[in-house]
């Protein structure tokens, strides 16, 4: 009983227990007058109880006999109390014989405990009618015997269609009118049959009871005909519904597999309702409903364009509209089909809400039908719990939290909490079907494309649905690329692009760009992803070398198939890739580099990979050229061309990105200016090439002496700016001193055996302590720097002044080169 619902257990346990009951206050009753009579009718009781017909619509569980005639004439003859055990007898026949599979023991015990119940009921009102045993004519024994025959049919019918509805989650009334209702006949024909045998009996004899039994065969025979004819159209009928079905879900599988946002959703969403409804307690028809509804609920969205369907950001208010069409397109393309259950209503309101905020009708809790409401959960879950264009995947954890959040807002509240509970399991029989068919759908192992050298027979190729969502995943990926493509204006950022929506239709495991230099006859990598990415990118090779030779020189696709390593591609880094295939991109019938990508697996490129591969590329040359240019006139708008640090154009960018920043976290920011001591000298007195000199090389200290994430930049002329991020007020005089001290290491040899020492003055402000805003810190920090210049000439001059004396009193010859070299040592002293 472990497998029925409670209440059929409950019911079930009862009937037995009645049954029992009453068999034990009836049998102190029981007189045994005629043993021998009861005894044969026992016999022919269990006998004929082996003449039994399967009742169609009950999946051959139930079976009805032809015993009820003996038990009616046992009636008749011994009464109600010995009756029982003839009817106990036949329930225990019908039950075990003529059985391929045994009867579960609570199913015979009830089955025995109907027909006591039925029995005594029957006797109750035979004689409450007025009826005796033997000795009324048939006229006056009419009257009690209809009576008792209709207490039996209903008792009888009643009790088992009571447990067939419990265990099945049908209406009672239901069952009893596909099952019972047209056997009715039968049991008054065995009434009156049994009465006719009876009177029979008693007036020529028991010789003549044989001949009465004839009537019992032929009804026998004839439901076992009409029942038999019965199951054969019900089997057509199954079949044929089993084959609409099946064409039915081939078509919704088809639509699915051409869907690349959601693959292989309604097969999960088919799982999640079925299961969910059964949970629920739906009936058998409904459960069907909801199965073959889920199923075809999107059916509708062959109205909705496929860019929207697909489309990666929010929706415009048009476009949602268009979405919105969809549960009543399918709606009404299925409700053409003439299912035996619902499935139209379910398919139009699966995006209903429970507070009545959804469409397309608006209606609210119980207004929505049981099983789209199940739809509605399980899509929900699906879809929050599946990548997106528009979202990411949650975790189950999340994807639970969000379910619980909108109970009683979108979703039944009564359904959710069984939907969580049923959850893990679901998970895991999802999972095992989706490995179950990736296996069966994933690319068979080819063999060497060129002539087919193994003399290998090339293993089945994908089915028909992994065709269609290879087809469909190929045009989505070139609408993708070619949409979103002319967004990105940097190299790096076009090839990211390009390689995460080409690995959907060529698979790779490194990916990588290489821009020809036609002057130096070179090809760099600019990019690369994947494997062995950081040993490609920004490698350098000769353009007539290993396989991009051959792109370079016939300007076509070469596709390396046997196993190679990257030194076959010019590449000089150990890598075990054993596949490869290299298109050129041309602009303008100019080359400007290759495309290339690479597979750990050998002769995993085919022709069709270099079809698509070239359809790429087509767009991607002008596109990569563009951003090839866009970057050159960036970097030149941004670089100061002299010293190659950034120009005052990119500081003004990142200080106040840096200052926004240091703003919300309350951190500080500081600016250091510096300008060369004496830099007009240096052009006057050496000439601008040594000026030149000079700002590069203090450039370069400036620049060395940072952290990779602050700035530097030249400001204009002689000027310099450092931006130090997360930086005190300590920080930052701790800093100005040693980048003063590192650029008063520098030494130029500006002539022949003449050195000259290089100096800055430098000052600093720290945001906010010392100005708010880019203008304040900047004018704060010029401010200290010229106080430092001064303070640097003050000390400079009394230097001169101190060494001059000392050698006007010594008068030392020495004193005069002494002084001299001390001036060389020092940047001369602008005006």
């Amino acid at each position: 009983m472990r497998g029925l619902p409670i209440a059929a257990r409950l019911y079930v346990a009862a009937v037995i227990i009645a049954g029992i009951s009453l068999f034990a206050v009836c049998a102190p009753h029981m007189q045994f007058e005629q043993p021998l009579l009861f005894m044969a009718l026992l016999v022919l009781s269990s006998a004929s109880a082996a003449l039994k017909v399967h009742l169609p619509l009950t999946a051959g569980k139930s079976t009805m006999s032809v015993s009820y005639a003996v038990d009616f004439a046992s009636l008749l003859l011994l009464g109600p109390h010995e009756t029982m055990l003839v009817a106990a007898g036949s329930a225990l026949s019908q039950c075990t014989q003529n059985r391929k599979d045994p009867n579960p023991l609570y199913r015979t015990l009830f089955s025995i405990a109907s027909l006591v119940i039925t029995i005594q009921t029957a006797g109750l009102v035979f004689a409450a009618l007025g009826g005796t045993r033997v000795d009324m004519s048939l006229a006056a024994i009419a009257r009690p015997l209809i009576g008792a025959a209709t207490a039996a049919f209903l008792v009888n019918t009643g009790l088992v269609a009571m447990a067939i509805a419990l265990s099945t989650h049908a209406r009672v009334t239901t069952v009893w009118h596909e099952n019972f209702w047209w056997i009715a006949p039968s049991y008054f024909v065995g009434a009156a049959t049994s009465a006719l045998a009876v009177t029979f009996v008693s007036h020529a004899g028991y010789w003549i009871a044989p001949i009465t039994f004839a009537p019992l065969y032929l009804t026998y025979r004839t439901y076992n005909v009409y029942l038999g004819r019965m199951e054969d159209k019900q089997r057509h009928v199954q079949q044929t519904s089993d084959l609409h079905l099946s064409t039915i879900e081939a078509l919704a599988r088809a639509i699915d597999a051409k869907d690349q946002t959601a693959h292989t959703h309604i097969r999960r969403v088919q799982v999640f309702a079925t299961r969910l409804a059964e949970a629920a307690g739906l009936s058998d028809a409904d459960i069907q409903g909801v199965k073959t509804a889920a199923l075809l609920h999107d059916i509708g969205k062959l109205a909705v364009p496929e860019h929207i369907l697909s489309k990666p950001g929010p929706l415009t208010q048009e476009e949602f509209q268009k979405i919105r069409i969809h549960p009543q397109v399918g709606a009404e393309i299925i409700a053409k089909v003439p299912f035996p259950y619902p499935v139209a209503p379910l398919i139009m309101s699966h995006h209903e809400r429970w507070d009545g905020k959804g469409y397309p009708q608006a209606l609210a809790g119980d207004q929505i039908p049981i099983g789209a409401r199940i739809l509605t959960i399980v899509d929900y879950y699906d879809a929050v719990t599946t990548e997106r264009p528009y979202h990411s995947a949650l975790t189950m954890e999340s994807a639970i939290g969000l379910l619980k959040h909108e109970m009683g807002r979108a979703l039944d509240p009564t359904l959710v909490p069984i939907f969580v509970d049923l959850l893990p399991a679901l998970s895991a029989a999802i999972g095992e079907e989706t490995a179950q068919l990736e296996a069966a759908s994933a690319p068979p192992p080819l063999d060497l494309v060129a002539g087919n050298p193994s003399g290998l027979v090339p293993a089945p190729g994908p089915s028909a649905f992994e065709n269609i969502a290879l087809a469909h995943r190929e045009i989505y990926a070139l609408y993708e690329i070619a949409q979103t493509m002319g967004t990105c204006l940097s190299v790096s950022d076009t090839m990211a692009l390009i390689s995460s929506k080409l690995s959907k239709i060529v698979p790779w495991s490194g990916c990588s760009l290489f821009l020809h230099d036609p002057a130096a006859r070179t090809l760099t990598c600019r990019f690369a992803v994947g494997t062995e990415a950081s040993r490609v990118l920004n490698s350098t090779l000769g353009d007539d070398c290993g396989v991009f030779g051959l792109v370079v020189g016939h300007r076509q696709t070469v596709i390396a198939n046997p196993g190679i390593p990257l030194e076959a591609l010019g590449v000089s880094v150990s890598s075990d890739m054993k596949s490869a295939i290299v298109c050129p991109l041309i602009y303008n019938d100019i080359f400007i580099g290759c495309l290339s990508l690479y597979h750990a697996e050998a002769n995993r490129y085919t022709e069709d990979h270099r079809r698509l591969l070239e359809r790429i590329t087509e767009q991607a040359g002008a596109v990569i050229h563009n951003s090839i240019v866009f970057e050159q006139t960036q970097e030149d708008s941004l670089t100061d061309p002299l010293t190659g640090l950034p120009n005052r154009r990119s500081m003004f960018v990142h200080l106040s990105r840096e200052l926004a920043r240091a703003g919300r976290l309350r951190g500080e920011v500081a600016v250091i200016v510096m300008d060369v001591d004496g830099f007009k000298a240096i052009n006057d007195t050496y000439g601008h090439n040594v000026g030149d000199q000079a700002l590069r090389e203090v450039a370069t200290t400036l620049q060395a002496a940072l952290r990779p994430y602050d700035l530097c930049v030249r400001y204009a002329g002689d000027e310099f700016i450092v931006v130090l991020a997360d930086c005190s007020r300590d920080s930052a005089d701790s800093k100005r001193h040693e980048l003063q001290s590192r650029v008063a290491e520098i030494t130029l040899e500006v002539r022949p055996g003449k050195q000259l020492r290089l100096a800055v003055s430098a000052g600093a402000a720290v945001f906010p302590e010392d100005g708010s805003t880019l203008e304040e810190l900047l004018a704060d920090a010029d401010h200290r720097m010229y106080r430092d210049k001064a303070l640097r000439r003050g000390q400079l001059t009394m230097f001169h002044t101190a060494r001059a004396e000392f050698a006007v009193v010594n008068e030392f010859s020495e004193a005069r080169p002494l002084i001299a070299a001390s001036s060389a040592e020092r940047v001369p002293i602008s005006a």
